[in-house]
């Protein structure tokens, strides 16, 4: 058996931060060597446990021994994630992103550093997510006219909407037909907006309780209506899902992947 993938959790004390500990602690592959949380997190919280050991509690600021081959996992807000990712570049890391939010100018930041290190980049690490990935494109393009609105919930505490993955299923259904997403969104509606425009595609965002994420693509016609659904019921699918995406680091050096890369899709 080979040795585990060594592993460097940020955002550890946040809630994707602890499903990773929890999934990472079960699997023989992976092993944890370093946390990683805010300055003022650090000054509250100074260790975390993982698999009865006491890991302290750094801030990404502060020097920590990284062994050959370690890959950083990031689920935390997009200015932290670049600087992270950023300085694990020239320490040699490699990373798996979940963060989400993040602009077309912090796209290309991470697209950049891909030319140094390896990334997967993907707005949900669940299996089930990037094969509705694939169903929404091919789905879009063969009902060119078909009305398509995507709508999504998450818990009270979400702070950006549409949520990333909204708007990569949002992608996925432009592309499917050829188009730039960019070029047919529409955010909500409110007022007397007019008729719907053809090839539109609407993103609506609900927030409430603590709901892991729910998603809902609509491709209605005239006189019937598909709709692909998925709902995730527990953050540990994403997190099984990050930890896949590590282990697959494990073997690149450079580049930039994505989920359908990782399960080989």
């Amino acid at each position: 058996m080979s040795a585990p993938v060594p592993l460097i959790v940020s955002g550890a004390t946040g809630r994707m931060g602890q499903a990773i500990l929890r999934i990472a602690a079960t699997d023989p592959e992976v092993e944890v060597v370093g946390v990683l949380e805010s300055a003022a997190e650090c000054s509250r919280t100074k260790t975390v446990d993982f698999r009865g050991n006491t890991l302290p509690l750094l801030s990404g600021e502060d020097a920590i021994a990284v062994p050959p081959g370690a890959v950083l996992i990031e689920f935390t807000s997009p200015e932290a994630t670049l600087r992270h990712v950023q300085n694990a570049a020239t320490q040699g890391l490699k990373a798996v992103i979940g963060t989400t939010g993040f602009t077309d100018a912090e796209k290309q930041i991470l697209a950049d550093v891909s030319r140094e290190t390896s990334l997967v980049v993907a707005a949900n690490m669940s299996v089930g997510v990037t094969v509705l990935l694939d169903l929404v494109s091919r789905v879009s393009g063969s009902l060119p006219e078909y009305d398509i609105e995507i709508v999504e919930m998450h818990h009270r505490l979400k702070k950006d909407a549409p949520s990333g993955t909204a708007l990569a299923l949002g992608v996925a259904a432009a592309t499917g037909r050829n188009r730039t997403l960019k070029d047919v969104a529409r955010s909500g509606r409110d007022g007397l907006v007019g008729e719907r425009p053809a090839g539109e595609i609407g993103f609506h965002a609900v927030r409430g309780g603590d709901v892991v994420g729910d998603h809902t693509v609509t491709f209605a016609g005239i006189g019937e209506r598909i709709e692909l659904i998925h709902r995730a019921s527990s953050r540990d699918t994403f997190a099984a899902g990050a930890l896949k995406a590590a282990k697959f680091l494990n073997t690149k050096t450079k580049g930039l992947y994505s989920m359908k890369d990782v399960l080989g899709l």
